[in-house]
C-alpha cells in the first residue's frame, strides 16, 4: 500500500514529510396525486457506441475518485497487486520475465547492446521528473544534464556509455526525492550488483514514489476539493445523465415509495360508517414537503435488507458507507435491547455500576462483530452473550457484596436475552424504533450541527449512537448538496404535478 507521501529535496530534504415492501395505495380521492415521471419518449433509448461506453466508464471513475477524496479522510491511492495464482498475476509474471531476460541478453552480448537499456533510462528520467516539486528547479536541471538522452545515444554508438554510473546517479536522486518511508528500499537497491535486477527494482520503487507523490497531492488539495466537489460531482453526473437519460429511474422509484409512505402516514385513511366509505375532503389533505419525503427516503435506506432492491443511482457511490451505517444501527439496536433486558432483571443497584455497563457493551459488540444480524445465527450468538452477561452479573454482585442469584433468575435473564432474536420481540422493536426516530431527528437542519441527546432508554449507547449519526449526516448532507436539484425536479412531478412553482430541497 502506498502511504500518504512525504517528499524530500536536496536543500530541504523533507518537503513533504430489507427492501421496503410495496406501499399499498389508498383510493385516488384519498391521496394527493403521486404521478410517475413521464415515460421515455418512443425511440429515446440510446445504444451507446464502444467509444461512448469507454467515456462513460472514465466519467464514473473520475466521479468515484473525486467523491472518495472528499468523503473518505483516509483515502489513498494504492499499489495494484494481483492475487497470487490469478490469471493476471501469471500473465504479468510471464511478460516481465521475457522482457527482463531480453534485456539481460542484450547487455551480455559482446559488444553490449544498450538499445533497450537506453529506453529504460528515458522512462526513469521521465519518472524522476514527475516526482519533482515546482521548487526543485536545480534538481530538474541536474537530471536533464546527466540524463541527456541525445548524449547517451551518441555515447552508446561509440561504446562509451557507463550504464552503472548512470544508475548510481539515479539512486542518488531517488534517495533525495523519496519519502522517508522509502529510505530503506532505496538503500536496499544500492546493495544490488546485477544491472538487470537494479533496473527492475528501480522501476518498482519509482512506482511507489509516484504513488506517494499522488497521495501527497490528494492530501494537500483535499481542502480545496471540498469547496469545489459539489459542482464537480454534479457536473460529472450530468454528463452521465446526458448519455444515459434513464440514469435516474431507480432514484425516482426510491423517492416515489417514500412519498407514498409519508402521504399515507400524514393523511387519515377512509373510515366505514354503516357500510359506506367516508373519505376526507381532498382539498384538506396534507401534501408532504419535499424535505419530509427526502428524509423518509434516506431513512428507508437504513431499513433495506435485500441486495436485490435497486439502489438509487444518486447514492451508489455511498452505498458501502450507508450499508456500514445500517449494520452499526442494527447492532446498536441489539445491544440496547440487551442492556434494557439486563437492567430490568438486575435492578439499579448492579446497573448503576458504570464499569459493569461498559463491560456488557464490549462483550456484546465483540460477539456481534461481523455478524449479519438478520441471519438465523443471531439466536446462537445471543445465547453466548446471555451466558457472558450472567457471568458478569455474578462477578459484579460478588464485588458489591450482594448474594448470588438463584438459578431461576439467571435462567430468566439468559432466556430474555435469547428472546431478542425472535421476530417482533417487544424490547428490540422499541429500541429499533427509538434509534430510527433519533437518527431521523438528526437530519433536521436545526440538529445537524449539534445532535440531540438520545433519550428513552438509549442513554447507555448515547456516544455510539451520536458517532453513527455524525456519519449518516455527513453522507446525507453532501448528497443533498450535489443532487438536490435533481430531487427537486422529481419531487415536484410526484407531489405537485399541476403547479409551476419551484420546489426546492432544504440542503442546509
Amino acid at each position: 500500500m502506498a502511504d500518504a507521501g512525504n517528499g524530500s529535496s536536496s536543500g530541504n530534504r523533507r518537503a513533504m514529510d430489507c427492501a421496503p415492501q410495496e406501499v399499498e395505495q389508498l383510493p385516488d380521492h384519498d391521496l394527493p396525486s403521486l404521478n410517475k415521471p413521464d415515460p421515455p419518449a418512443p425511440g429515446s433509448t440510446q445504444v451507446l457506441s464502444a467509444a461512448d461506453v469507454m467515456e462513460v466508464a472514465r466519467g464514473v471513475s473520475d466521479l468515484t475518485i473525486a467523491h472518495e477524496i472528499v468523503m473518505n479522510k483516509n483515502f489513498q491511492l494504492k499499489e495494484l497487486v494481483f492475487p497470487s495464482g490469478s490469471l493476471e498475476h501469471k500473465v504479468k509474471e510471464i511478460v516481465h520475465k521475457v522482457f527482463w531476460d531480453s534485456l539481460r541478453d542484450q547487455l551480455s552480448a559482446n559488444p553490449p547492446d544498450h538499445t533497450q537499456a537506453i529506453k529504460l533510462l528515458q522512462e526513469i528520467k521521465e519518472a524522476l521528473l514527475t516526482v519533482l516539486l515546482p521548487s526543485h528547479g536545480r534538481l530538474k536541471a541536474l537530471i536533464e544534464e546527466v540524463l541527456d538522452m541525445e548524449l547517451i545515444h551518441q555515447g552508446a554508438k561509440h561504446g562509451a556509455v557507463d550504464v552503472l554510473q548512470l544508475v548510481r546517479f539515479i539512486l542518488d536522486m531517488m534517495a533525495m526525492l523519496c519519502a522517508p518511508i522509502r529510505d530503506e528500499e532505496v538503500q536496499r537497491l544500492r546493495g544490488l550488483t546485477d544491472t538487470v535486477d537494479l533496473f527492475k527494482e528501480i522501476f518498482h520503487v519509482l512506482d511507489l514514489m509516484k504513488l506517494d507523490m499522488a497521495n501527497f497531492a490528494v492530501f494537500s488539495l483535499r481542502p480545496h476539493l471540498q469547496h469545489q466537489s459539489v459542482e464537480y460531482e454534479r457536473g460529472k453526473f450530468q454528463e452521465l445523465l446526458d448519455k444515459q437519460p434513464g440514469a435516474l429511474n431507480d432514484t425516482t422509484v426510491w423517492l416515489q415509495t417514500a412519498a407514498a409512505e409519508v402521504t399515507t402516514s400524514k393523511n387519515p385513511k377512509p373510515s366505514v360508517v354503516n357500510g359506506l366509505s367516508t373519505s376526507p375532503v381532498k382539498e384538506n389533505l396534507m401534501v408532504p414537503s419535499p424535505t419530509m419525503v427526502l428524509n423518509q427516503a434516506y431513512m428507508n435506506l437504513l431499513r433495506w435488507s435485500s441486495d436485490d432492491y435497486k439502489y438509487p443511482e444518486t447514492l451508489l457511490l455511498d452505498r458501502a458507507r450507508l450499508q456500514e451505517i445500517q449494520a452499526n444501527v442494527v447492532q446498536l439496536g441489539v445491544i440496547a435491547a440487551i442492556l434494557l433486558v439486563t437492567g430490568s432483571v438486575c435492578g439499579s443497584a448492579v446497573f448503576s455500576c458504570e464499569a459493569f455497563v461498559d463491560r456488557l457493551k464490549r462483550v456484546a459488540k465483540v460477539l456481534l462483530e461481523g455478524l449479519d444480524l438478520r441471519c438465523s445465527r443471531l439466536d446462537e450468538v445471543l445465547q453466548d452473550i446471555g451466558e457472558q452477561v450472567q457471568q458478569e452479573v455474578g462477578r459484579t454482585l460478588h464485588k458489591l457484596g450482594y448474594s448470588s442469584w438463584s438459578n431461576d433468575k439467571a435462567a430468566s435473564l439468559k432466556g430474555q436475552i435469547a428472546g431478542i432474536a425472535e421476530e417482533g420481540n417487544p424490547v428490540r422493536t422499541i429500541t429499533d424504533h427509538r434509534i430510527m426516530s433519533f437518527l431521523e431527528s438528526c437530519l433536521s437542519p436545526m440538529n445537524q450541527k449539534s445532535a440531540p441527546s438520545p433519550a428513552g432508554g438509549l442513554a447507555l449507547i448515547a456516544e455510539e449512537l451520536k458517532a453513527v449519526s455524525r456519519q449518516l449526516v455527513a453522507v446525507i448532507h453532501h448528497n443533498r448538496l450535489v443532487y438536490g436539484p435533481y430531487y427537486s425536479r422529481i419531487l415536484k412531478k410526484l407531489l405537485l404535478p399541476e403547479t409551476e412553482a419551484e420546489t426546492s430541497i432544504d440542503s442546509r
